[in-house]
């Protein structure tokens, strides 16, 4: 059996993707605080590792299934260590079943210092984690990211540093969620054709590359409208104005993917670690705006 570095078992999580799941926990514990209620900061800090983790065992446990399925093959894009043999099915379901264990104790021990309106959260989100490749390829992925990344650790996270949920940040869990649910929108543009091969069912497949390359272009964009709608609606403080900085990248990103007939897929391949990147930056630039509205 190949022996694997620290590094490799880390890479094989998808690191890049974390943003994705950590993002939205740091979004809500500055809106806490920016609201002017008390934090509890290192509760936020357990959320935040603790997401992580279930995000890793996601991560690993959709490889699985992808490989399985016929999704990652020698031919396509994405995820490569089970396809090239770096890694065997077996490696891999212990990796996601060690990260599962890590995050299921680490919640329990959430819920005991929290509360039990918690637990219902977690479990919610833990099921979805791994239904996520069967509901994958049902079409139904992106519903389960905007739960996952977005709707339910932003109203978990309030509970836990804050000690009640605090509904009003769901303002925010919809510009948020649009921008990680690209992430998984890139990709299936992106592979239409081989999930098809794969016999499997994506939101792209249905509607076609022109409408999904719209689409994406609607879900990184239109989260600045709403930003600023917010504001505007006073729901929100100005400050926030510091992630229109952002948009810039996102304007980039759209054109990419509207422009894949002249470029071709491989000029929008890695669109989708773009993607995440953006959603670091515009929930940076956020977290920075509820500091300046703290501060200023």
């Amino acid at each position: 059996m190949k022996k694997h570095s620290f590094k490799d078992w880390v890479i094989a999580t998808r690191p890049w993707s974390f943003p994705a799941s950590a993002m939205p926990v740091m979004v809500t514990i500055a809106w806490v605080a920016a609201n002017g209620f008390e934090v509890n900061w290192w509760f936020g800090l357990w959320a935040l590792i603790n997401i992580i983790f279930v995000h890793a065992a996601g991560n690993v446990w959709s490889d699985i299934a992808d490989y399985r399925k016929g999704v990652d093959a020698a031919d396509t894009f994405g995820v490569r260590a089970l396809v090239d043999g770096q890694f065997t099915v077996a490696e891999y379901r212990r990796l996601s079943l060690t990260l599962n264990v890590i995050a299921i104790l680490g919640g329990i021990g959430l819920v005991l210092l929290t509360g039990w309106t918690l637990l219902w959260i977690g479990l919610a989100g833990i099921a979805l984690s791994l239904l996520y490749p069967r509901l994958k390829f049902m079409a139904l992925g992106d519903v389960v990211i905007i739960c996952c990344y977005a709707l339910l650790p932003m109203t978990g996270t309030s509970f836990i540093v804050s000690g009640a949920i605090r509904w009003e940040v769901l303002w925010l869990a919809l510009p948020v969620g649009l921008i990680t649910v690209a992430i998984l929108h890139a990709n299936n543009v992106r592979d239409i054709e081989t999930d098809n091969r794969a016999g499997i069912n994506t939101f792209p497949m249905m509607t076609g590359r022109p409408f999904g390359a719209r689409l994406y272009a609607f879900e990184v964009l239109f989260p600045f409208v709403w930003l600023v709608a917010l504001m505007a609606f006073g729901l929100e403080p100005w400050w926030l104005l510091t992630a229109l900085l952002a948009l810039p990248v996102a304007l980039k990103n759209a054109r990419t993917m509207l422009a894949y007939k002249q470029g071709g897929k491989a000029s929008y391949a890695n669109l989708d670690e773009k993607t995440a990147q953006l959603q670091l930056m515009f929930s940076l630039l956020l977290i920075i705006g509820f500091v300046l509205s703290i501060l200023l």
